[in-house]
């Protein structure tokens, strides 16, 4: 008898972990780095609240590919691969057959979240019907940009929102900023080692990474104060090395460039993934406003960022040991801070 009961019990439990495992949700998030990293804990929240078997993100892979096993992130997928352009179109004009690969995308999931579109626009509506073609969903549209004269965090208002469309009470709501929101393996650490090895780091001193660039121009802080601050670091005898992107390369000028290697040794055309490696292997990361910054704090590094014209009630990086510095001047992006350099330089002091 007791064996019955034992066998029905752990066939009641199996059932209920295949239903929990059924029910999984999906966010559309067309964003860069950042943006993705400051969508983490709307994921958690949904995961925990709604009980789900996991969150997938559709969205740019060379951003999102990080994610699954570092984070609450389960499954991503290629917006390119999607053909959610389709859904764009006047509702009159979708034209769905059977069968059709863009029902197949949501067909696994009963909550889907978009950044992409307006709430009743074209592309919600033309949204929910192709989910609703293969079974009944919850479809949520958030937005990316707070409204104006907002303080609100923006992971918070992206919790807000959601809470608010979904009807849902969520205890959550407040996110709790100093917990990291990536885990690094051993394979990063790995990488990280190799990477500092082959550019001649020496691992025995402390490490910082300068990143002095972000998808914006006018976010920049200008490049002068960086250097200034990376010679001051390395006659501390810190190693200091600067970490260029995609869009810094293109925009320095020989001269520039000439100049920060005359300072610190650079890296560039680095992925993700090495970046993510790079960092785990530093004590500390100074940057703008920008995804790196976000990555940096995510993990759990030491991360200085240096605000202008964003402001970091809202877009500040969240993790467990972040300073962020706000710079009032209209001149942010065009001339050097001898001042700003001093504050940066005393907050970086206890690293040496």
């Amino acid at each position: 008898m007791q064996a019955d009961i034992d066998i029905l019990a752990l066939l009641e439990a199996k059932g209920a972990q295949l239903a929990k495992e059924a029910q999984r949700a999906v966010i559309l998030q067309p964003g860069a780095l950042g943006d993705c990293l400051l969508t983490l804990p709307l994921v958690k929240v949904l995961k925990e609240t709604l009980d789900l078997g996991g969150v997938d993100i559709i969205g740019h892979t060379e951003y999102t590919g990080i994610l699954p096993g570092r984070s609450c992130v389960d499954g991503v997928r290629s917006m390119d691969s999607t053909q959610l352009h389709r859904l764009f179109v006047e509702p009159a004009k979708l034209d769905l057959a059977d069968w059709d690969p863009l029902i197949n995308v949501f067909a696994a999931y009963s909550w889907i979240v978009t950044f992409l579109g307006e709430p009743g626009s074209n592309f919600e509506q033309n949204l929910i019907f192709t989910a609703n073609c293969s079974h009944s969903a919850e479809v949520i549209t958030l937005s990316m940009t707070p409204p104006e004269g907002s303080k609100r965090h923006i992971a918070e208002f992206y919790l807000q929102q959601f809470a608010g469309q979904s009807g849902l009470a969520l205890d959550q709501a407040a996110v709790p900023m100093n917990r990291p929101l990536l885990k690094v393996t051993e394979a990063d650490r790995d990488c990280g080692v190799e990477l500092l090895d082959q550019m001649e780091i020496d691992l025995a001193k402390k490490l910082i990474v300068i990143h002095p660039g972000s998808g914006g121009q006018r976010k920049c802080w200008h490049l002068e104060n960086f250097i200034n601050v990376a010679k001051s670091l390395r006659s501390r005898d810190l190693e200091v090395l600067f970490l260029l992107g995609p869009a810094e390369v293109e925009r320095l000028h020989p001269i520039e460039e000439a100049h920060m290697h005359g300072v610190a040794r650079c890296v560039s055309h680095l992925s993700l993934t090495q970046v993510l490696g790079l960092l785990s292997g530093a004590d500390a990361f100074l940057g703008n406003d920008s995804g790196v910054s976000h990555l940096a704090a995510g993990i759990g590094l030491r991360t200085f960022v240096v605000f202008g014209p964003t402001d970091p009630a809202i877009y500040k990086p969240i993790g467990p040991a972040v300073t962020v510095f706000q710079s009032t001047q209209t001149t942010f992006a065009e001339k050097p801070s001898p001042e700003l350099q001093k504050e940066v330089l005393t907050a970086l002091a206890p690293i040496a």
